[in-house]
């Protein structure tokens, strides 16, 4: 998997990660501050990369046993998750807590992540390197999350339902990408 490949998958798991971080500078009534932006950063980015690397340890597990059906799992994967995050951009924005104490952002975190730990899986069937990997998706989602904080703080909830629908589709995408990549070309 090529380095602009896991880049793009980093934008798109990224996505709920800046959503929530758009919602956090929104509601945040004391006014933006850059220490929110690297506090939402380092939790996000953090997970964002810890999760596929626990995915990658999980699936290097079985990667023998379903070797055959890697690229319809990573496929199935991507596409469930990407469908999912089309479907909540077109859903009802929750209320979002203006906290960054550690009892509000750590469970952020998890939730945002949850999808990353499925493509860590897939990573394991695809023999990426996963240090690049996770620090490539980490540092993407660093940087679209302390944005999203900034990016709220200055404009509206509109970008929520926008990011969610890129990150979707980017990772349906991909996941056909691969499908494509192995069914026709050996991949």
């Amino acid at each position: 998997m090529s380095f602009l490949e896991i880049f793009l998958i980093g934008i798109g798991l990224s996505m709920d990660a800046f959503a929530v971080s758009v919602c956090k500078g929104m509601t945040d009534r004391e006014g933006y501050r850059i220490s929110k932006s690297l506090i939402a950063g380092l939790w996000f980015g953090g997970f964002q990369g810890l999760m596929p690397f626990i995915g990658w340890l999980l699936g290097s597990q079985f990667e023998q046993l379903i070797k055959n059906i890697d690229h319809w799992i990573a496929f199935g994967l991507l596409a469930i998750i990407g469908a999912n995050m089309i479907r909540e951009s077109f859903g009802k924005d929750e209320k979002e807590n203006a906290s960054y104490a550690f009892k509000v952002m750590l469970p952020l975190a998890v939730a945002t992540s949850i999808d990353a730990l499925a493509v860590g899986v897939t990573f394991a069937f695809l023999d990426v390197m996963i240090l690049p990997a996770v620090l490539i998706i980490g540092v993407t989602t660093f940087a679209f999350s302390a944005a999203g904080v900034k990016i709220g703080s200055k404009f509206g909830s509109g970008l929520r339902s926008k990011a969610e629908l890129v990150g979707g589709i980017t990772l349906i995408a991909i996941g056909i990408k691969i499908l494509i990549e192995h069914l026709f070309f050996g991949g």
